[in-house]
């Protein structure tokens, strides 16, 4: 029996007896199942069309049009390490996507030649570093989480970055080295026209999936009773550079490389929230098999192991944008701790179980596991160290 056959045999054994054993009877296993589809359903209605599909679209116009020395001039092994780590740890204050939709756009630049540091310092400052989040968490929390949440997201983008190049920046030599002996062509448009081309993806992207703020005045509800106008904008300049520089063989590759990504993400997406739905139920509810209130208890004070748990649950669970602020002001008010409350909202937006799955299909399961620990140790620590200070 071969290894593909000894791994399909496997995960039968493992469906066959799931089934058999899960008690459905049980009331709570039953709200929990209807949890995670109802999780699913919420994904998919807010969050597919409008956010992860432009970000498909985003990440195949990378690996078709984005030029491979592009990419290694700015995040490759010899890129200039300030730049690329810069523009790596600062870029989630314009994509304003969650730890799903920044996938795909992940797996863009690191396929097409960018190092592990700068590609996993963008993984997470993607959706850590959101201008609108920062802002929501300082009017609801409080200027010092606001404030505190900023500072830790951007230093953990760069550091996590930084630590990730450490470990494996031996084992990845090889890799780019053989991207650096790739011989391209001369492009057929000029980089300010492929610039341009994403950025109108990028903006597209932004404006459909601007979330509706608490407050109905100021600059973001400006916005947003604006974006679906603004995304439309964005959305018909696409369509006129797609016509107007695009050959037909060209479209025909971008949506070849978008069906590519969508294929590697998508059923491992699907499939994370739906467990990550039955294990600890949407947010600001109480039916997942993980009761809320066992969560609330682990996370008061500011002990080590209140800030770990706290990493823990933000880690697995799914945050759509913008949805961990209220989430915390409940926690926050049945007494959870100041520190935990951090330590989750830096491993909760950039992290969750759908989002490990894919990372691993990405980057391979060492690589990935160990994303993953630093951002839930580094998260931990600032938790307590937070939690000290004030």
């Amino acid at each position: 029996m071969g290894n593909k056959e000894l791994k399909l045999f496997i995960l039968f054994l493992f469906v066959f007896f799931l089934f058999y054993f899960v008690p459905l009877h049980h009331v709570r296993w039953q709200y929990a199942i209807l949890e995670g589809l109802f999780l699913v359903q919420e994904y998919a209605r807010e969050h597919i069309l409008f956010c992860l599909v432009p970000a498909l679209f985003i990440a195949g116009a990378i690996s078709c049009f984005v030029s491979q020395t592009a990419v290694l001039k700015y995040f490759g092994a010899k890129a200039n390490k300030i730049l690329s780590y810069s523009l790596a740890s600062v870029s989630g204050a314009i994509l304003a996507v969650c730890s799903c939709t920044v996938l795909p756009l992940f797996a863009g630049i690191y396929t097409q030649g960018a190092g592990i540091g700068p590609a996993t310092a963008f993984l997470y400052s993607g959706p850590a570093i959101n201008i609108l989040a920062l802002v929501l968490t300082a009017k609801v929390l409080g200027w010092q989480l606001g404030l505190a949440r900023g500072i830790f997201s951007v230093f953990f983008a760069l550091f996590i970055g930084l630590s990730m190049n450490l470990i494996f920046g031996k084992a990845e030599k090889e890799r780019i080295e053989g991207f650096q002996m790739i011989v391209e062509a001369d492009p057929e448009r000029p980089l300010w026209q492929n610039a341009f081309f994403i950025f109108s993806l990028v903006g597209m992207m932004v404006f459909a999936a601007w979330a509706r703020p608490k407050e109905i005045s100021g600059l973001w509800f400006t916005i947003y009773k604006w974006h679906w106008l603004l995304a439309l904008l964005f959305l018909s300049v696409t369509i006129l550079i797609v016509i107007k520089w695009f050959k037909k063989e060209q479209i025909s590759d971008w949506f070849q490389s978008t069906w590519f990504f969508a294929k590697q993400i998508l059923p491992l997406l699907f499939f994370g929230v739906l467990v990550a739905g039955i294990l600890l139920g949407r947010p600001g509810t109480d039916n997942g098999l993980i009761p809320a209130s066992i969560i609330e208890k682990l996370v008061g004070g500011n002990s080590f192991t209140a800030n770990f748990f706290a990493s823990i649950v933000g880690a697995l669970m799914y945050f759509a944008t913008l949805t961990e602020v209220p989430i915390l002001q409940g926690l926050l008010g049945a007494g959870m701790g100041k520190g935990p409350a951090l330590a989750l909202l830096l491993a909760g937006p950039a992290l969750s179980l759908p989002n490990m799955l894919v990372i691993a299909r990405i980057m391979g399961i060492k690589r990935a596991i160990t994303y993953i620990i630093l951002v839930v140790i580094f998260s931990t620590f600032a938790g307590i160290f937070y939690g000290n200070i004030t």
